[in-house]
């Protein structure tokens, strides 16, 4: 029954996935002969797509092995942004055991394929009036999502997890993809720069929390399907991939929107967006305080931690788990930190410890 387009490194995890499909397929109308691949990510988990029996209207399918995917945060956060009022997956039939998963499809164009930026990693999009629309719908989206926030419901994005995020770039892109020894020195260097950075993103805008997606970025958002054009009056944008949710800084998730991994815009539109998210956030009544910026500050040094984190976690991503794709967008973060480092005195050592890494010349001419 499965696709032959489909692999399974277990031919049991295979049979145990056609005989589920085969239930799924009694008990929700749906095609199995239509199942195809959806998409991937980063993670051990796959997606496929089925379509209804009716003809209208499909299903996707999550397969996430137990051993190494724990649905129930996917699961507990699905609720949530449902409750919130968010265009999220619904969980329509879950197989915890197995780690099979039949979710309700948000459409099949992510808002990343919208804008179609260009190939060139070091390209700079050159935004129109759609981005702007899209944008919007984004902001919309994360505004609703914030005012939803309450503490005690997500594990806190705190010191210990801040501390086990910028670990990974010396452990991983330092050491293992730079081949560069951590006992020069640089660790320590690093260590002071990285307390620097976490006590910013904890204390700024008077330690502000709310819930955090952790990866809010058109990758992840999708365009819901027949929308019209323009989106003006078109249903929420779909949030997905938002199974590591935590409770933690305000300026997190608009610094993920506006800081891409694998798209770069121009300085004014990335201020732009900016400033019309933090006057729909305070309009709201979110803590973004009343000084755009301090938060703008804010977001830019929340942004910095989440650069490193990223270049260690792409270099693993190469180096163990075999997916060397991601690396190609190193350069893009290297250049977001390297410009925040450049506009803060504070940063210094860290735009020259990034220039040792890599091999450049520093200059510097700071903005505060």
């Amino acid at each position: 029954m499965t696709a032959p387009s489909i692999a399974w490194a277990d031919p049991a995890r295979a049979a145990a996935f056609d005989k589920w499909l085969a239930d799924m397929a009694r008990q929700h109308d749906l095609q199995a002969g239509t199942l195809r691949p959806a998409s991937a990510d980063a993670s051990f988990r796959r997606y496929f797509r089925v379509d209804a029996a009716s003809g209208e209207g499909s299903c996707i399918i999550m397969d996430a092995p137990p051993a190494q995917e724990d649905c129930k945060p996917f699961v507990k956060i699905a609720g949530l942004m449902a409750d919130a009022g968010l265009n999220a997956p619904r969980v329509l039939a879950w197989d915890e055991p197995l780690g099979f998963m039949l979710l309700s499809d948000l459409g099949a164009q992510t808002m990343m394929e919208v804008i179609a930026p260009p190939a060139a990693v070091d390209a700079i999009s050159s935004p129109a009036s759609a981005h702007y629309e899209l944008y919007a719908h984004a902001v919309d989206a994360l505004v609703r999502w914030q005012l939803a926030s309450k503490p005690g419901v997500l594990p806190p994005y705190d010191d210990a997890l801040l501390s086990r995020e910028l670990s990974l770039f010396p452990d991983w892109y330092v050491a293992k993809h730079r081949k560069l020894p951590l006992d020069n020195g640089l660790q320590e260097k690093l260590n002071v720069l990285f307390e620097q950075i976490k006590a910013s993103n904890l204390n700024s805008l008077d330690g502000a929390r709310v819930f955090v997606h952790r990866d809010f970025m058109p990758r992840n958002l999708m365009i819901p399907s027949g929308s019209p054009a323009p989106l003006t009056d078109a249903p929420p944008l779909g949030v997905l991939d938002f199974q590591d949710a935590v409770y933690g800084p305000i300026s997190y998730d608009i610094a993920s929107l506006m800081r891409d991994a694998f798209l770069s815009w121009e300085e004014d539109f990335v201020l732009d967006i900016t400033v019309r998210y933090w006057q729909k956030a305070r309009k709201a009544g979110l803590p973004v305080g009343d000084d755009f910026g301090e938060f703008y500050r804010a977001v830019e040094w929340m942004g910095l931690q989440r650069h490193l984190k990223i270049l260690g976690i792409f270099a693993r991503l190469t180096l163990r788990d075999g997916k060397p794709k991601y690396l190609a967008d190193t350069p893009r973060f290297i250049r977001y930190a390297r410009n925040t480092a450049a506009r803060y005195r504070q940063l210094g050592p860290l735009m020259v410890l990034l220039d040792e890494i890599e091999g450049n010349e520093t200059r510097v001419g700071y903005t505060f």
